[in-house]
């Protein structure tokens, strides 16, 4: 095993974590929880006001 290789990785900064903030600012993902949003509105809505 090489000794520099791991020195080298034992010094590296560890990597940056994303939460899910990262995630929800995709547009696809947004996208998608939008279309899921309106659905389930029109869904409550329909409900409520209409026999």
């Amino acid at each position: 095993m090489n000794d520099e290789c791991a020195l080298a990785r034992e010094n590296a900064p560890a990597p940056e974590t994303r939460g899910c903030l990262f995630a929800l600012s995709q547009p696809p993902l947004m996208l998608f929880l939008t279309v899921i949003g309106f659905l389930l509105l029109l869904g409550a809505v329909h409900d409520l006001y209409i026999l």
